[in-house]
């Protein structure tokens, strides 16, 4: 895969949200949120449950990335 200046434009550059994405980035946030809080009452500290805890925090970079950097029509169902 060719990497392009486009590219890289997109991976390093600020993109501003506009107002439904905000309401999506907290709506992301408070659903990970909770799924970690579910997974820290319901496993044993250990090297295991901090590997799931880690995992959730890059799902919602990723998920945060992805919409912050792509279009797409915000979804009608509350959010």
């Amino acid at each position: 895969m060719t990497i392009t200046k486009r590219d890289l434009i997109d991976r390093f550059t600020y993109h501003p949200p506009s107002e439904a994405k905000t309401r999506i980035h907290k709506l992301l946030r408070d659903a990970v949120f909770s799924c970690a809080v579910f997974v820290l009452k319901m496993t044993p500290s250990c090297r295991e449950q901090s590997l799931a805890l880690t995992r959730l925090e890059e799902a919602l970079f990723y998920a945060n990335a992805a919409l912050a950097r792509n279009e797409f029509e915000v979804p009608n169902d509350g959010a």
